[in-house]
């Protein structure tokens, strides 16, 4: 079995103490995986290309042989899209990859820059990935199901939904999250939310000229 590296990806202001990125990285730790979790420059007024260098250079820092698991969360995760978007041929390749809450493709902030709109290339997220996955939560205030039903459709990736999960953040109660913890580990799916309750999972129509 291949070493593991995980990389976790934090959204605009960062993740706090508290946030599951944290509790996450901890438990990889404690499980002996190599975690990194980086503070990304300015993250209250996050900078697309200065996020994107950061990125590019904790991806390029991963040994070849490691499995690479990414999680992004809300901004991170817009991020990633844009990573995908315009990765090169000598970028590194994650195995798989868990976006988490997004902001809607047409979410605004005066105090970022750059990371909305970001790309739906359902073709350079395969280049950039092995697996994707998307989780989101009913009663998100900055994407609601019925994007969050076309993003995944738009990105041709498979979509968990957490009830009353909202941005599945420190305010909605996301710190300890143990079907996440399974997830990075095993690959274990559908996630599911931090109590284990039942949810529904979403696979997109895949239609043949969508995916040649």
């Amino acid at each position: 079995m291949s070493e593991m590296h995980v990389l976790l990806v934090h959204g605009m202001t960062g993740s706090g103490p508290w946030h599951w990125q944290h509790w996450l990285a901890a438990q990889l730790r404690e499980a002996g995986v190599d975690v990194d979790l980086p503070t990304l420059p300015d993250p209250d007024r996050p900078v697309l290309a200065d996020w994107l260098q950061v990125l590019r250079e904790r991806l390029a820092a991963v040994p070849q042989e490691a499995e690479l698991v990414v999680a992004a969360h809300a901004c991170g995760a817009a991020l990633w899209l844009h990573h995908a978007a315009t990765i090169g041929g000598s970028d590194r390749r994650a195995d798989r990859v868990l976006l988490v809450a997004p902001p809607a493709p047409d979410w605004q902030h005066p105090a970022a820059q750059g990371i909305t709109p970001y790309p739906t290339d359902a073709a350079a997220l395969r280049r950039a990935a092995g697996i994707t996955r998307l989780v989101v939560g009913t009663g998100d205030p900055y994407l609601s199901m019925y994007r969050a039903h076309a993003l995944a459709e738009e990105l041709q990736v498979e979509m968990d939904v957490i009830l009353d999960g909202e941005h599945l953040n420190t305010d909605a109660g996301y710190g300890p999250w143990p079907a996440l913890l399974r997830w990075t580990l095993y690959g274990t799916v559908p996630l599911h939310d931090r109590f284990e309750a039942d949810l529904y999972t979403v696979e997109p129509t895949r239609l043949a000229k969508r995916c040649g």
